[in-house]
């Protein structure tokens, strides 16, 4: 696909990619990553589809020869006052902004758009199984929100943040209900506040 936008004309294509819509805590974290045609990463893929030694690999290689690559988040008081569509694009937009000097597309991950955008852009379906750096964004993205996980979960034993990255494992949702709600729990998302709920009634 950038090969494509480039033969018309498009140069410096980013691949723009989220990760954290599901969990029940912490930011949702975009990456935007032009690559360098000259210098590709071997083996870019869906970051779901490699092992954590291979992102972490893959990773260290994207920010050591892409052209330009960004990351940037939304809170979870964010996520909470917009929605975490709302909240997943806004992380897209900051991710794109960063790049510095901006692209001249955008390939963005999923079936819309964020409003706004600085540049011409298409959505693409799948996107991190169609488009290189829409693969590299999605494993830069993963990486760095898995490690803002593991450093919250030693701040907050119990929830095994390192091992689901906040998703709603069997175990996370256990914690949730053992031990609380955190400040970094969405407290929009239904498990969250369905807990919340109770113990209000409970106490009231």
């Amino acid at each position: 696909m950038e090969a494509a936008l480039a033969a018309r004309g498009f140069a410096r294509v980013a691949g723009v990619d989220e990760v954290g819509r599901g969990p029940l805590c912490g930011p949702v974290t975009a990456a935007a990553v032009i690559l360098d045609p000259a210098s590709l990463p071997a083996g870019l893929n869906d970051s779901k589809k490699l092992s954590a030694a291979r992102r972490t690999a893959l990773a260290e290689e994207i920010r050591a020869t892409a052209l330009g690559w960004a990351v940037a988040h939304a809170d979870v008081a964010e996520i909470d006052a917009l929605n975490i569509l709302r909240a997943s694009q806004l992380a897209m937009l900051r991710a794109i902004a960063a790049l510095d000097p901006p692209p001249g597309f955008a390939l963005v991950d999923g079936n819309r758009l964020p409003a706004n955008l600085p540049c011409p852009a298409e959505a693409v379906v799948k996107g991190d199984g169609r488009a290189a750096s829409i693969a590299a964004a999605s494993i830069l993205a993963k990486v760095v929100r898995d490690g803002i996980m593991v450093d919250l979960a030693q701040q907050h034993p119990g929830y095994g943040w390192d091992r689901n990255a906040g998703y709603p494992t069997r175990d996370h949702l256990e914690a949730l209900r053992n031990l609380g709600v955190t400040p970094h729990h969405r407290r929009s998302f239904r498990p969250v506040h369905n807990i919340l709920y109770q113990d209000k009634t409970i106490t009231s």
